[in-house]
């Protein structure tokens, strides 16, 4: 086995207000979903999110949104596709700024919370994240769910695409995400969630809500900064990895 990213969400925080501990996490983890600044995140954390990412050796991911602070990104907006392709290269280029200010780079890019959803089936707002990634820089991976809206049109543009799976979600039969207001939606057992990294990592499934195997095959999996217990998670699936033998790689 070639290995497997860990990624978490960090910089959603804004001003005095914190929702993670971006620190611990990041002492777990091989890449960072960095926050743009629309859905969370301000020029003093962006800039402290990638010095403290870039001393760890932490893969920098560029994390962008609606244009919904308020929301904090959960919620669709019918954004015009030309005005969210914008959007979304904005929001690339404030973090890549300061990636480069501490010496690292964006090294890929992941939609977040309503727009990573909405964009599975949503083919305007597919093609506005492609669009986005294609004109800012084509050779940055696009990570996203395999057979998604976003998976497709990515594919066909030529963008590199790397499969997702998440370790504190739960899976339709479909391969999509269960609502967050739904039973089953969210894995909050550490040993729970170190089964099932293990499962995805060495034989690329996961088992929907329903009880139907879905194939996934990731290239990283994901913990959510925001689930209850994250640093709990991410310290049991990293030490799960390590036990299998399974090496933690930085999303390239």
């Amino acid at each position: 086995m070639t290995g497997i990213a860990i990624n978490t969400d960090v910089g959603e925080g804004f001003g005095a207000w914190r929702i993670a501990d971006d620190e611990a996490l990041l002492d777990l983890v091989t890449a960072a979903n960095v926050a743009c600044g629309f859905h969370a995140g301000d020029p003093d954390i962006l800039r402290r999110t990638c010095e403290h990412a870039v001393r760890r050796g932490v893969a920098i991911g560029a994390q962008v949104s609606y244009r919904d602070l308020a929301g904090f990104g959960r919620r669709f907006l019918d954004v015009p596709t030309d005005s969210l392709v914008n959007d979304l290269i904005y929001q690339m280029g404030a973090l890549q700024a300061f990636a480069r200010l501490a010496g690292g780079r964006i090294g890929y890019v992941k939609a977040h919370g309503a727009l990573y959803n909405a964009a599975a089936r949503h083919e305007p707002h597919a093609a506005a994240i492609v669009r986005a990634v294609a004109s800012f820089d084509d050779s940055l991976p696009l990570l996203c769910q395999p057979g998604t809206g976003t998976w497709r049109q990515a594919g066909a543009a030529g963008l590199r695409t790397l499969a997702e799976g998440f370790i504190d979600r739960g899976y339709t039969a479909e391969g999509l995400l269960v609502p967050r207001d739904q039973p089953g939606a969210l894995i909050t057992d550490p040993a729970e969630a170190a089964q099932r990294a293990v499962r995805m990592a060495i034989a690329g499934k996961v088992t929907a809500v329903t009880g139907e195997d879905v194939e996934l095959s990731p290239t990283a999996l994901c913990v959510h900064s925001d689930t209850a217990g994250a640093v709990e998670l991410a310290s049991a699936v990293a030490n799960a990895l390590r036990a299998n033998d399974i090496p933690m790689i930085p999303i390239r």
